[in-house]
């Protein structure tokens, strides 16, 4: 892995990435329930299942949170992932993998509803770290036919997502090998608490992905990470595009980030 700069123009996805395809193999996404022991009941998850899915064969898995406004569904809703996946499978361009989309608010009602920055829902988001490594993890490695190394775990996610996916991998190298963080919200850590050692993320990470859009108002949270991560040669992508806060940069981002995992 090593640290790059990527014009936007030359990272724009190509036209037709996220159109349905006729004539294509297709994915099947699901709704499943797991049983949280963090938060105490049944939680929803969706999970994506590639093309020809078979318990014949091992997979690598992606975790891919929703922002702060968001659930389980927000990814499905706002992005048709699967048609983004289906495309880029059909195309050979992505390592075999199931896509795992999780709520990242942890607590016993996680509905997007009323005000979403009460102090109980924001530590929800806290809160998620237990559930996803406790619970939701455990539950699809004993469900599904999945590799279980770090190596073949990786976690993403936009905003609020962004920063649980920064603050969680990189707090759990033992975990994942792969992660991405696409228009970090506040919630992220402060880099020197995010990569405490440098040389060691250095060394286990295969994957670390920043990207924000360039008229995003929360771009500041990226820009120090990526600083710090500069000063300290911990080598990344640091991807600026052209957007702002919202799905147009983040399906670009899953575009290119799906297809960089796992290989």
């Amino acid at each position: 892995m090593s640290s790059n700069s990527y014009d936007s123009k030359l990272q724009i996805a190509p036209e037709g990435y996220d159109q349905y395809r006729e004539n294509i193999a297709r994915g099947n996404m699901t709704t499943v329930e797991y049983f949280s022991t963090t938060v105490g009941n049944r939680r929803k998850a969706m999970i994506y299942f590639p093309p020809e899915y078979s318990e014949n064969q091992t997979y690598n898995v992606l975790y891919l949170l929703h922002g702060i406004g968001g659930d389980e569904a927000e990814w499905y809703n706002h992005a048709n992932p699967q048609v983004i996946l289906d495309n880029l499978y059909a195309d050979r361009k992505l390592a075999p993998m199931i896509v795992v989309l999780p709520n990242g608010r942890a607590m016993p009602y996680d509905r997007a509803e009323g005000d979403l920055f009460e102090s109980d829902k924001l530590k929800a988001f806290e809160d998620f770290e237990s559930d996803l490594l406790h619970d939701l993890i455990p539950y699809v490695e004993s469900n599904y036919s999945v590799l279980r190394g770090r190596e073949n775990r990786a976690i993403a996610g936009l905003s609020m997502g962004g920063g649980q996916s920064l603050n969680i991998g990189l707090g759990n190298l033992d975990r994942f090998a792969w992660i991405g963080g696409f228009s970090s919200a506040p919630n992220t850590k402060l880099p020197e608490l995010l990569v405490p050692n440098p040389e060691e993320a250095s060394a286990i990470l295969r994957l670390l992905w920043l990207s924000c859009g360039v008229l995003d108002n929360l771009k500041y949270v990226s820009d120090r990470t990526h600083a710090y991560l500069t000063l300290h040669n911990v080598p990344h992508i640091w991807y600026e595009e052209s957007g702002g806060h919202d799905w147009p940069v983040w399906k670009n981002d899953l575009y290119h980030f799906s297809k960089l995992i796992f290989q």
